[in-house]
Order: structure tokens, then sequence, then C-alpha cells
């Protein structure tokens, strides 16, 4: 799921929620719900006005699936006039939009209300310090605290309410990391574990490249996608004459385009 940025500063609202210390607001914004380019999905976009820093606050996410929002259709965007209100109802609180649908999009205002009951679940976890932003970013994105459990018991460090997000959007999962521990490599922390899934690091072609006598570490297996440099482009280097190679040599023929 693409995000094209997180939640900025929001107003506080009346009926504000406080869990160990941390107030815990409603959040209201002017929506957008259209249909995505993707079938069968939504576009939201959110619209907060001027943040307090002078940066514009919108936040847009393009693929959010119909089936988890109540009160709309798809189908509903057709019918120009109507008055609706779409509902997700995730772990982490409850969004809605609310308004009219003009041109095949639903516009109106949003509404986000934080679950103490999620907020409880997280702190009992050792996940605390999660706002009210924080909060609707997890339930627009899908990130529910089964998912979170599930992600502790696997041993990773460095699980955090921040990278939390990123562990979900790029679907490193418990099968992820048994790929890359099964292979010999330590339990990589979360950080690290994110930027081998959004860098493509896979284990059959890390099969590939080892089986080839190489022996890259977890920070090599980046270098090795971000620098593509495949099996085959091995195979053709090796067939040039080229001896004693290593992943720094293969990165360095990259960069100077001696392959050229």
């Amino acid at each position: 799921m693409r995000l094209r940025g997180l939640f900025m500063i929001a107003s506080m609202t009346a009926g504000t929620l406080t869990m160990n210390g941390a107030d815990l607001a409603p959040l209201r914004a002017d929506c957008t719900m259209s249909a995505s380019e993707d079938s069968g999905k939504f576009r939201l976009e959110i619209e907060k006005g001027d943040c307090a820093d002078g940066h514009h606050c919108h936040s847009n996410f393009s693929t959010e699936s119909i089936s988890r929002f109540s009160g709309i259709t798809l189908a509903d965007l057709g019918r120009d006039g109507a008055k609706l209100t779409a509902t997700l109802n995730a772990d982490a609180g409850t969004f809605t939009c609310s308004g009219t649908v003009r041109n095949e999009a639903l516009e109106g205002t949003s509404v986000f209300t934080p679950s103490e009951a999620f907020v409880g679940k997280m702190d009992g976890m050792g996940y605390s310090g999660l706002d009210s932003e924080k909060l609707m970013a997890y339930a627009l994105l899908g990130v529910d605290s089964q998912w979170v459990e599930t992600m502790k018991r696997t041993g990773v460090r460095g699980i955090t309410i921040d990278n939390l997000i990123a562990l979900h959007i790029f679907k490193v999962d418990p099968e992820y990391i048994h790929d890359i521990t099964s292979m010999g490599y330590e339990m990589p922390d979360a950080d690290k574990l994110v930027g081998l899934k959004v860098q493509g690091v896979n284990a059959e072609e890390v099969r590939q490249i080892r089986a080839m006598g190489f022996k890259p570490t977890l920070d090599e297996l980046i270098q090795i996608r971000i620098f593509h440099i495949t099996p085959e482009f091995v195979k053709r280097m090796q067939e040039r004459g080229l001896t004693n190679l290593t992943i720094s040599k293969l990165v360095q023929i990259k960069i100077f385009k001696l392959d050229e």
C-alpha cells in the first residue's frame, strides 16, 4: 500500500481520552473518496489545511480496499447528489467520511475516533506513546493488535510504534523473516528488515548468489539489489575472465560502468 505522507499535527477537539498520560482526541479533516486505478479499490484523500509548521497537511491512501468500508460501494460513486457515510471500523479506532457524491467522488468531512482498548493492548505489549495521528494511520493501513503480537513473537529487535507502519506497508511478515534467518543470517533488526524488503531482497536470489561462492552480508544483499547485481551479471563478468570477484568489486564495476 502506497502512503504519500503520514499525518501532521491535527487540531484537538472535545471528548479527549486520557491513557497513560497521553491525550487521544478525535481528529477531524476534509475527505474525498473516489475510485482508484486499481480495480476494487478506493482512493482516499484527507486534507487538514495548513499545519502549524506552514506545510499543507495532505494524506493520500490510494489503495484502500472497498471490503474494509461499510456504507459505500464503488457503484455509489455514480449516484451524483447521494448523501453517504463511509465507515471503517478498525482495531485502532473508527474512521468515517461523510458527505455528498459529486463528480464520481464522495466529498465531505472525516472523523477518526481512537480506540482506548487498542491503546491498552499496545501498552501491554510494551508499545506506548501512541497519539491520535499514528492511531489513524494504523487504522487506515490495517495495523491491528493481533498482527503486532505476531511480529513481537518473532523476536525481531527494535520494533517501535513508528516502524510498525513500515513493516506492515512493505509486508515484512514471519515467513519473510524465516526466509532470511533460515539461510544462516542472524536475526536482523526491524529497520534492517524494512531495508531488505524495500530493495526486494528475496531468498531465491540470495541462494543463487551464494551458490556461486559468495557469502554476502545483509548490507551487501541490499547493495546487490540496488546495483542490480544478478546471477546473470556475475556469470557475464566471469566469462570475461575476471577472477577473485567480491560483492564490493562487483558494485564498483557497476558504479563505474566497467561492464559496458
